[in-house]
C-alpha cells in the first residue's frame, strides 16, 4: 500500500508572522510517517515557510500525481488563511492584494483529477471550511469528486486558534492519529479522525468541517489494536448467531479451581472454558459483549448467567462472518 504525504508549515509572514505552524508540520510529518507498530506508513515530505504561490502551488500538484497505485495521497497545511468575495486561499508570504495565495479552488480541483485512489486535504488555517465549495451569486455549492476526503480547522467564517504556540485543531489531529481515533482493530480513518476532533471541540467556538466522497475509508494509520483481531474473529465460533447468548457457568472462571485458596463451587475451572471466557472478557472490554443479568463478566459466570453480543458486537460479528475482518 502506498501512501505520500506533503506536509506544509509556514510561521514567516512579513506583516502577521505566526509561532506554531512550523512546529504543528513536524508533529504531524512525525505521527504520520510510522504506524504504531514502527512500520513505514506514509513518504513524508515537509516544507517550512514556503514563499512563494506558485511553488506551493507546484507541491500540491506534485503531491496529487500518480495513478491508483497510489492508495492515499494526503495534503496537510497550517499557516495563515483568507477569504473574500470570490473565494478561499491559504496565503503564501508572496501575498499581495488581490494575489494573496493558493485558492480552495485551486487545491479541489487538483484534488479532484487526481487519479489516486483516495485524496485527503488537510488544512489548519483560518476560514478553511471554504474548501470544498464554489460561491457564485450568493450560493455556495459543494463540488467534491468521489475518493476526495476534507477535513479543516474551521468554517469559513471562522478563525482557528492557537494556544501556547500550537494550532488547537493540529494538537486534536495529533492526538487522534497517536490512537485517539483508533477504532478497535486499531485502524484510523478519517471519519474516526473527525469524529474524535468533533467532540473534543465541543466547548469552543471553533468548528471543525470534514467532507468526503467515498464508498468506504481507507485507515491513514494503524495503530496496537484494543484487542487482538484473532479474538475478534472467533465471535462467530462462540455466538451462532448475532443474537445468540453464551451460557456460562462457574467453570469459565480461572479462579475457581481447587489450588485458589478461597471457596470455590462446582464445576471447577476448565481449561478451554478458561480460555473462551478470557476472549470474552476482553470482547466485553470494548464493549463488543455485556454479561445478561448481571454488571460483570465474572458473576455472570459464577452465577451461570450468559452474555451477548452488543450492536456493535453484532457489527463486528456480521464483518467476520462476511470474511470482511
Amino acid at each position: 500500500m502506498k501512501k505520500k504525504a506533503l506536509i506544509v508549515g509556514i510561521n514567516n509572514y512579513p506583516d502577521s508572522p505566526l509561532r506554531g505552524c512550523v512546529n504543528d508540520a513536524n508533529v504531524v510529518g512525525k505521527e504520520l510517517l510510522r504506524n504504531g507498530d514502527g512500520s513505514i506508513n506514509f513518504s513524508i515530505r515537509t516544507e517550512h515557510n514556503v514563499q512563494q504561490k506558485g511553488v506551493l502551488r507546484g507541491m500540491i500538484e506534485e503531491c496529487f500525481s500518480g495513478g491508483i497505485d497510489i492508495d492515499i495521497a494526503l495534503f496537510y497545511f497550517s499557516g495563515h488563511g483568507h477569504i473574500d468575495s470570490v473565494g478561499g486561499y491559504i496565503v503564501t508570504p508572496d501575498y499581495s492584494k488581490h494575489d494573496v495565495g493558493v485558492s480552495m479552488q485551486e487545491i479541489l480541483t487538483i484534488a479532484n483529477d487526481s487519479k489516486c485512489r483516495n485524496r485527503i486535504v488537510v488544512l489548519d488555517c483560518c476560514h478553511s471550511g471554504f474548501l470544498g465549495s464554489i460561491s457564485t451569486s450568493g450560493q455556495t455549492t459543494s463540488m467534491i469528486n468521489e475518493g476526495v476526503t476534507i477535513l479543516t480547522a474551521s468554517k469559513s467564517n471562522e478563525s482557528a486558534m492557537e494556544i501556547s504556540g500550537e494550532g488547537v485543531f493540529t494538537s486534536l489531529f495529533v492526538d487522534a492519529l497517536a490512537g485517539g481515533a483508533a477504532d478497535i482493530t486499531g485502524n484510523i480513518t478519517p471519519g474516526g479522525i473527525y469524529a474524535y476532533i468533533d467532540k473534543a471541540l465541543g466547548p469552543w467556538a471553533q468548528r471543525p468541517v470534514f467532507k468526503t466522497n467515498v464508498n468506504s475509508f481507507s485507515p491513514i494509520k494503524k495503530v496496537k489494536p484494543l484487542v487482538n483481531e484473532e479474538v475478534i474473529r472467533r465471535l462467530i465460533e462462540y455466538f451462532d448467531d448475532p443474537t445468540f447468548e453464551v451460557q456460562l457457568n462457574p467453570s469459565y472462571e480461572p479462579t475457581n479451581a481447587l489450588h485458589i485458596k478461597h471457596k470455590v463451587v462446582k464445576p471447577y475451572a476448565i481449561e478451554d472454558h478458561v480460555n473462551i471466557f478470557s476472549d470474552l472478557q476482553q470482547l466485553e472490554g470494548v464493549g463488543l459483549v455485556v454479561p445478561v443479568g448481571e454488571k460483570h463478566m465474572y458473576y455472570a459466570a459464577m452465577n451461570s448467567k450468559s452474555c451477548k453480543l452488543t450492536p456493535c458486537g453484532q457489527h463486528y460479528w456480521r464483518l467476520v462472518k462476511e470474511k470482511l475482518l
